[in-house]
């Protein structure tokens, strides 16, 4: 593709003419022409990929025929499960700094790319996340009693509380488990679209991931396997611009990630993330075609994290409040979106107050139900791995029960379910 596009850009290079079939490329190898003249591929031989957009920063729509034109009510639950994640987002954030929960990550900033392309989706669509897209699970009405319970790791946590806080599951929501290691689940989500393909499912499986992760070895052998057995998946990055402290102009040198697709052979798009009708657009036509078609698609939504890396980072460190603040007054996905509904006369400001003191309410309810309830059994620590429990974790599960018969006072056990 690269080659061609070079070509392109030079109409008085002359290709030499080939007069029989013989004459031309027979590698297996690649799709080419033969050229007689000694020249490498520039990495930036055209400007960079374009940004897809529905809405201005003012939320005025931009070219109509792009409108999705989504019922007032869609827009209504688009717009109520962001501030409803953001507003969860900032209780949790101090429930840590409080040292009521261990750890957590917000998702300031990216709520337009979880709740755009959740929107987009089936409900029955088999969905893989990172550990920052818990609006796609707000989109599909988690309930918050669940989204805390799983944060204080109590006896009404899935998890059983297992987990470290923000890896949510759930079944029910076809939402898999989150795992801490980094794209881990691209290669998973590649294998369990390829099983959806040869049941002829009729779903599509989506993968988020951070641009950081995209440098994993894991994104690269997932991209090839998804191209090649042609998996009904939309691989979804979101480049917030950090991985971590690593800002992408250490991550990669070339085009973003979405300039990766076509090397792999996968139908490529970048959007404005903070878009939430960009994303919704994008993620829809997508999961179309990979449905009808049997094939990858990568969506690049183009956003910025806010917020922190996480409870364990400090990103003043490494960048300055002016270029944070920009994006939270500038360029914020909720802002848009409420500009859009403000110009639509589906909201004001009296609606707005008294959202923003329901869903405080909400979330301050199912917060301190958390905080009531005890945790696990440490008894559950053994179980749901195995069948038949084997030997060997049986003589540790012993060995945990004469330790706490023994020294039991020194542990907080009254907190626990019995």
């Amino acid at each position: 593709m690269s080659l061609n596009l070079s070509l392109a850009q030079h109409p008085h290079r002359q290709q030499q003419q080939f007069s029989s079939l013989d004459d031309k490329p027979q590698f297996p190898g690649a799709s080419a022409e033969f050229i007689d003249k000694l020249e490498f591929i520039q990495p930036n031989v055209i400007s960079g990929i374009p940004i897809y957009r529905v809405m201005d920063r003012q939320g005025q729509i931009i070219n109509p025929s792009e409108d999705p034109h989504l019922p007032k009510e869609k827009v209504l639950k688009l717009y109520k499960s962001m501030t409803l994640l953001n507003t969860m987002d900032r209780i949790l954030y101090e429930s840590q700094r409080q040292g009521r929960i261990s750890f957590y990550m917000t998702n300031y900033g990216e709520e337009g790319t979880h709740v755009g392309s959740a929107a987009a989706l089936d409900n029955t669509d088999l969905v893989f996340g990172q550990y920052r897209e818990a609006g796609v699970l707000m989109y599909r009405d988690y309930p918050l009693e669940l989204f805390m319970a799983q944060c204080y790791g109590n006896i009404s946590d899935l998890g059983k509380g297992r987990q470290m806080p923000v890896h949510y599951g759930c079944k029910e929501r076809h939402f898999v488990t989150i795992s801490s290691p980094l794209a881990t689940q691209i290669p998973q989500a590649v294998g369990a679209a390829y099983a959806a393909k040869r049941a002829n499912a009729n779903r599509v499986v989506i993968c988020y991931f951070g641009e950081g992760a995209a440098s994993e070895g894991d994104a690269h052998a997932g991209f090839n396997f998804a191209a090649t057995l042609e998996c009904p998946i939309i691989f979804f990055c979101r480049n917030n611009g950090y991985a971590i402290s690593t800002p992408t102009s250490e991550q990669y040198r070339g085009d973003g990630i979405a300039a990766r697709g076509p090397g792999y052979g996968i139908m490529s798009i970048r959007v404005d993330g903070n878009d939430v009708f960009a994303v919704y657009n994008a993620t829809k036509e997508a999961r179309r075609r990979a449905v009808a078609e049997n094939q990858p698609f990568l969506i690049e939504a183009m956003t910025y994290r806010i917020g922190h890396h996480s409870t364990s980072d400090d990103s003043s460190a490494y960048r300055s409040v002016d270029e944070v603040n920009y994006w939270d007054k500038q360029d914020h996905p909720i802002s848009r979106l409420r500009h859009y509904l403000l110009s639509q006369g589906w909201w004001d400001e009296e609606q707005e107050k008294a959202w923003r003191k329901q869903s405080r309410k909400k979330v301050m309810e199912a917060f301190e139900q958390a905080e009531r309830k005890p945790k696990p059994n440490p008894n559950l620590l053994f179980s749901d791995v195995y069948q038949e429990m084997p030997a060997q974790l049986r003589k540790q599960q012993e060995s945990l029960a004469r330790h706490l018969q023994t020294y039991g006072e020194h542990y907080p056990l009254e907190h626990f379910d019995k």
